[in-house]
């Protein structure tokens, strides 16, 4: 079967199988299913990479490139499809060669790293979907085909697709181990890092590279358009509730992972597509993290005592 026959097929369709109260008996009915057991797996790695990179990436204020990288996994789909390979190399070839683009061409902002205004990155991105609809046009099947990389779907993944994921997620995580540190301190305060010795410019431009292979794990599964529900939204919910880094990190990955299972548990009982599942799942949870921070604040929030009676206006 064409591999973009694969993508139209699982976008377009969902297990749609019946729901019970008996919650051990409904796990074991998807895990059952060998394609439900790859689902959980590609989603729980993608979930952890994502949220990670994610985390670092919303500190940093680059959502702006995030989406942009993620964007360009979609002509990275659809051509490899048009020419006969694997979909998979599209999806990291497009954006790491999307990451490079930006990185050489983007504006050093002051302390370090790039202008997020920088027109470079909307050009990368307007390019990117042009060249991603003129593929779907050659492979003359823009009405089905199109929905699988834009909006995700893991009812397709394989055992190889599975192992892909993994070993490039490791290798992600392995690079970003080893400039967390700098990182961090340059995602904080870019001057006083640069001022200490830190490589501002070469470290933006190793985590666009890192952030662009997160962002194309992130798109086969909720697909180029949606691919924040898991990239920022975790992250952000983590931020709002706490400031630590450490505990804001480890929230960030539990609530990926929670988003995710919870929505391919979702589209598996019911005719929704994987992407909003994802996606419905990440917002109430920020909206939660958000009515809980309002509270919060509200409640430290020292009372203005009322004025003595006769006390002049």
């Amino acid at each position: 079967m064409n591999s973009f026959t694969v993508l139209a097929s699982a976008a377009s369709s969902s297990p749609d199988a019946p729901w019970s109260w008996n919650l051990a008996a409904d796990l074991h009915d998807m895990l059952s299913y060998p394609f439900m057991v790859n689902a959980f797996r590609a989603g729980s790695i993608v979930a952890v990479v994502a949220g990670i990179v994610g985390w670092f990436m919303v500190l940093r204020k680059q959502a702006f490139a995030g989406h942009t990288l993620a964007v360009s996994a979609f002509p990275g789909a659809t051509g490899a499809t048009l020419i006969g390979i694997n979909p998979m190399f599209g999806y990291f070839s497009f954006s790491l060669a999307a990451a490079l683009a930006i990185a050489a061409a983007a504006r050093p902002r002051r302390g370090g790293g790039f202008n997020e205004e920088s027109a470079v990155v909307g050009v990368v991105q307007a390019f990117a979907l042009a060249c991603g609809f003129l593929f779907v046009s050659l492979y003359n099947g823009f009405s089905t085909s199109i929905n699988a990389p834009l909006f995700g779907s893991s009812f397709a993944i394989t055992n190889t697709q599975v192992i892909t994921l993994g070993g490039v997620g490791l290798a992600t995580l392995l690079v970003l181990t080893a400039i967390g540190r700098p990182l961090l301190f340059s995602s904080v305060d870019a001057d006083v890092a640069i001022a200490r010795g830190v490589p501002g410019r070469g470290l933006n431009v190793v985590f666009l590279l890192v952030l662009g292979a997160a962002a194309a794990e992130a798109s086969q599964i909720a697909g180029a358009l949606l691919v924040f529900s898991m990239l920022v939204m975790p992250a952000a919910t983590a931020q709002r509730l706490t400031s630590k880094p450490a505990l804001s990190m480890a929230l960030t990955v539990v609530f990926g992972l929670l988003a995710t299972w919870g929505g391919i548990a979702l589209a598996y009982y019911q005719l929704y597509p994987l992407g909003f599942c994802i996606s419905s799942f990440s917002f109430g949870g920020y909206l939660l993290a958000n009515l809980a921070t309002a509270t919060r604040l509200r409640q430290r929030r020292p009372m203005v005592s009322a004025k003595p009676v006769g006390a002049v206006a």
